[in-house]
């Protein structure tokens, strides 16, 4: 392949899912159509999944639909035209690497679940997971990885070889500090790898801002790519849906210049952290509870749970009790308005509309307990004070990782973070709410302090009905 960018400036992102589609791909389709087209994206996988989504990308040049659905019910549609060109996924991400190799490529960005990025019990780099193990390997070998790492790592060799400059490494997930922690990882992983030459070079020419992101992408349904032929005249074989609802903070720090995504409604901040704190504690800590607590009662789809007044009130109180008082403290105020924040959240989970489902939200619990709620108990218990509305929380987790251990649940379950042997032997042990709380996987630690123990225990019991399937929400 010889590659030619399409544009002045081309930002290479991995991980083409629907979640890039609804959200980065459509700021950068907003700057062009403000007059501003020097940047266009390029997009491929560096995982052997979604094959097919990427093959109709591809025979459709890039371009998509996307259908958004406000919570009073309007439904837009929209050409969204800002990803010029789409590489196959291979092992060898050899087409990847040639852009990311190109003077043209200014900013790399990614989509990493939170198990993607490989964390240990402490939150760094996992140096003895058989991923990154695999990945030094193929590195040491000249070779491009599958984590984020091995192939970012692959990109910085060919940017290094070809002299095409420095280049942003920009996050696009719900890790948090997710920025500043990937490059820590980066580095442990390039000094697992024993290339000190890239290391310095990545020190001195690259920049990974913390960044901030938020809209709600569902899976696709069957049926959205008939709504969007009726709808929009196409027959598009790779739509996707989301809510109107969306944004973007990013802190401005690009070693080679950056779209001016201000003009489209970007935050370029100083700190992401009280945005990011925000979102994750309560959109996403939210989010999860909302589906676990679904789940229970015999739900489906996030928008059941959001409506049932009993399920509500836990989101509810979470934030209220727990959250806000950690996030709005005297001398050190949020710049978001917490309470109202709270409740244009609960409103957007309850747009049926969206038709989200609480099998997708529910998934990788094993990451959301550490990285979403154990924070909150954290620095609750710091301060002496009650944990009993966010212990919730991850009461319901048991509640749901029990019932996928008795083989319950009514879906498959994804968590790549959990280690199926220890969650069983979790579920089989004589005291579950002890043993969960000792896992220090997911509390760190916390594991075993008995004020966690005993808040879970009394969740447990508050909300047995829901947590043990004897009917209904609480």
């Amino acid at each position: 392949m010889s590659y030619s960018a399409a544009s002045e400036f081309v930002m290479l992102h991995l991980g083409l899912g629907s979640f890039h589609r609804a959200h980065q791909a459509v700021y950068l389709q907003a700057l062009a159509d403000a007059g501003d087209a020097r940047w266009s994206l390029v997009g491929t996988n560096i995982r052997p999944d979604m094959a097919d989504v990427l093959v109709a990308l591809q025979k459709q040049g890039g371009a998509y639909t996307l259908e958004t659905v406000s919570p009073a019910g309007e439904y837009r549609y929209q050409r969204i035209e800002s990803i010029r060109q789409v590489l196959p996924y291979e092992p060898s991400l050899a087409a990847a690497i040639e852009v990311a190799a190109h003077a043209s490529t200014r900013i790399i960005s990614f989509t990493v679940t939170e198990a993607g990025y490989c964390l240990g019990a402490s939150g760094q780099l996992d140096a003895n997971a058989p991923e990154i193990v695999a990945d030094v390997g193929k590195l040491q070998r000249g070779e491009a990885g599958s984590t984020i790492y091995g192939a970012d790592a692959a990109m910085l060799r060919a940017r290094v070889t070809s002299n095409a400059g420095p280049v942003t490494l920009l996050n696009c997930d719900n890790l948090r500090h997710n920025g500043e922690r990937f490059r820590t990882m980066l580095r442990t992983f390039l000094e697992l790898v024993g290339d000190a030459p890239l290391l310095a070079w990545m020190e001195a020419h690259t920049r990974c801002p913390n960044a901030m992101v938020d809209r709600i992408t569902p899976r696709p349904p069957p049926e959205l790519r008939e709504r969007v032929r009726r709808a929009a005249g196409w027959d598009d074989a790779a739509p996707v849906s989301g809510e109107s609802f969306i944004q973007w903070v990013i802190e401005d720090d690009f070693a080679y210049g950056r779209p001016g995504w201000e003009r489209v409604g970007v935050q370029m901040v100083q700190s992401v952290s009280p945005y990011e704190e925000a979102k994750i504690r309560i959109l996403n800590a939210s989010h999860s509870c909302i589906a676990w607590a679904g789940t229970l009662a015999g739900m489906r789809f996030i928008h059941e749970g959001a409506l049932t007044p009993g399920i509500r009130r836990l989101a509810y109180a979470y934030v209220t009790d727990d959250v806000i008082p950690c996030l709005d403290k005297p001398g050190a105020p949020s710049p978001v308005d917490l309470p109202s924040y709270r409740d244009v959240v609960l409103e957007r989970f309850g747009n049926a509309a969206v038709r989200d489902t609480n099998q997708r939200v529910a998934m990788d619990g094993f990451s959301k307990i550490p990285g979403f709620i154990a924070p909150t108990v954290r620095e609750r218990l710091a301060a002496g004070q009650s944990i009993a509305s966010v212990a919730v929380l991850p009461a319901l987790f048991l509640g749901f990782l029990q019932r996928w251990h008795a083989g319950s649940l009514p879906y498959d379950y994804q968590d790549q973070a959990m280690d199926p042997a220890a969650a069983h032997a979790v579920c089989d042990a004589a005291d579950p709410v002890a043993a969960f709380c000792a896992d220090a996987s997911l509390w760190n630690e916390l594991a075993g302090d008995p004020r966690l123990v005993e808040a879970v225990r009394q969740a447990t019991r508050r909300h047995a009905a829901l947590i043990e399937g004897e009917g209904g929400a609480p």
